[in-house]
């Protein structure tokens, strides 16, 4: 039964890692971008970034 739970958070945490490292990676958050490589926390840091930190900043004209 432990093992079934682990594979499951391993499943549900591998895809909002992926997503999140890569946004990271592509707006230049380096410190996201590792701090995210580092920390496992059930993929809820991950969806944090993806939903509200990795937003593109509005410029301004």
């Amino acid at each position: 039964m432990e093992n079934l739970i682990l594979i499951l958070i391993f499943i549900w945490s591998l895809p909002w890692k992926g997503v999140a490292l890569w946004k990271a990676a592509r707006n230049g958050h380096k410190k996201w971008f590792i701090a995210l490589a580092l920390v496992n926390t059930l993929a809820i840091m991950e969806i944090v970034y993806i939903f509200y930190f990795s937003k593109p900043k509005q410029k301004q004209q």
